[in-house]
């Protein structure tokens, strides 16, 4: 029986023949809707606004939901198909340079790396945005912006008087700041990598990630 020959070209290339539907609904919607909530946040929408704080808590969601879904997913879509292993994703980025980058059933290693960041830079930005907001809900933010703009500042002193920052809100502050600002450069380095590769290996590798399929 002849060996097909995408598989053919996958194993001289040195990588595990690509699955013809890579990725699942739900990972693409993740990846998308986080896209979206991160460009929103980090260069459209005003930081500190009611709006920044519900994309930041969708963006908390988002990220749980992705979470669990490497474990409970299909195989493309858990964390053993993509461990996270630095050495061999320079490994991978030198093929990629070299025009001769491995087929994988799911994230290469370059890749895998490049997601653990993101979603580690995402987690921390989240963890301090809600000890920025006092870990309070979008709703209760907005019901307290409405009483202080109508003239009602009991209802701030209620909630804690979370008009003082204390040392901890102002590290908090800092670190939201610079790891937003980490994740705009993660993710622009994310987008050059997979063009990078897309030429290489003859393929548009943003195709699964918009349809799940590798061709039309």
């Amino acid at each position: 029986m002849t060996e097909p020959r995408s598989s053919l070209a996958a194993s001289k290339r040195g990588g595990a023949a690509a699955p013809p539907d890579p990725w699942d609904p739900l990972v693409r919607l993740t990846h998308w809707a986080v896209a979206a909530g991160v460009l929103l946040n980090g260069l459209i929408d005003k930081p500190g606004g009611i709006t920044h704080v519900w994309i930041g808590w969708a963006m908390g969601g988002l990220l749980a939901l992705r979470i669990g879904w490497g474990f409970l997913g299909p195989v493309e879509a858990r964390f053993s198909s993509f461990p996270l292993n630095p050495r061999a994703g320079l490994a991978h980025l030198r093929a990629v340079l070299l025009g001769r980058p491995g087929e994988h059933p799911s994230h290469n290693p370059a890749g895998a790396v490049m997601v653990y960041a993101l979603w580690a830079c995402l987690g921390l930005t989240v963890l301090t945005g809600l000890i920025l907001t006092g870990g309070e809900s979008p709703v209760t933010i907005a019901e307290q912006k409405a009483a202080v703009a109508a003239g009602d500042w009991s209802a701030l002193a209620a909630a804690g008087d979370s008009a003082e920052d204390g040392p901890v809100k102002e590290v908090a502050g800092e670190v939201h700041g610079v790891v937003a600002n980490l994740i705009l450069i993660l993710a622009a380095v994310h987008v050059a990598g997979v063009a990078l590769e897309s030429r290489a290996l003859r393929r548009n590798l943003v195709r699964p990630m918009l349809i799940g399929r590798r061709r039309p």
